[in-house]
């Protein structure tokens, strides 16, 4: 344990980061993204990997290369993900802790990502994260070239499905490892269990318009 003098912060003004504060945040964004959304695609890592096993007589270079373009894709996420945070301390809604400082803006992150729980965008890009062979079969390219741009294409798509969820790391507190460990379960469970995916995601938004509503009018 280390006294918290001792500990790198943020500076609570934004137009004082450097160029080391910038780093630091983006490598912990990159870490919690690849740690969070790595579990609910590993059904879909598989699928690949089965089917190059049986295409190719050797296929590891190619599941590699698939696994890192799916990364490089929320990698991508992450600048973002930081741009984001750069943004809100210089609003003064996260403390040099990184910590939310405003109510209401927690409260319209959580609505926010439950209303796109319930949107027919969430379910197209889910249905697709759910169906792994569905994805192979209609977005099968052949060698390494193919394989890195299925894993881009299928990155996008678990942005495309996941991205509202990410933002709610905003409104807990970035370093939140028990927000990080409940919106991984949502998204796991989302993508992984059995004839659950529409109740589960509609649930999930249902809970999260609830405890948005409940933040606003608590604060």
């Amino acid at each position: 344990m280390r006294p918290m003098s001792d500990m790198w912060m943020l500076p609570a003004d934004f137009s004082s980061w450097q160029w080391m504060d910038f780093g630091m945040v983006y490598m912990m964004w990159a870490v919690m993204m690849a740690a969070m959304m790595l579990p609910s695609a590993v059904p879909m890592f598989m699928v690949f990997a089965r089917v190059c096993w049986q295409r190719y007589p050797v296929s590891h270079h190619l599941n590699v290369l698939f696994v890192l373009a799916y990364l490089l894709v929320w990698l991508v996420f992450s600048m973002v993900m930081t741009w984001l945070q750069w943004q809100l301390h210089g609003l003064h809604f996260l403390s040099p802790m990184m910590e939310n400082q405003n109510e209401r803006l927690a409260g319209a992150i959580f609505i926010g990502a439950g209303i796109y729980q319930l949107t027919p965008w969430k379910n197209d890009f889910l249905q697709i994260c759910r169906t792994p062979m569905g994805f192979i079969l209609t977005e099968w390219r052949e060698g390494a070239y193919g394989a890195f741009s299925m894993g881009l294409k299928h990155g996008s798509i678990c942005v495309g499905c996941c991205w509202a969820q990410m933002l709610i790391m905003f409104a807990v507190g970035v370093m939140n490892l028990l927000g990080m460990a409940l919106i991984t379960l949502l998204v796991t469970l989302e993508k992984t269990a059995p004839g659950k995916s529409q109740l589960i995601c509609r649930m999930g938004g249902i809970l999260l318009i609830g405890w948005g509503l409940g933040i606003i009018l608590m604060g």
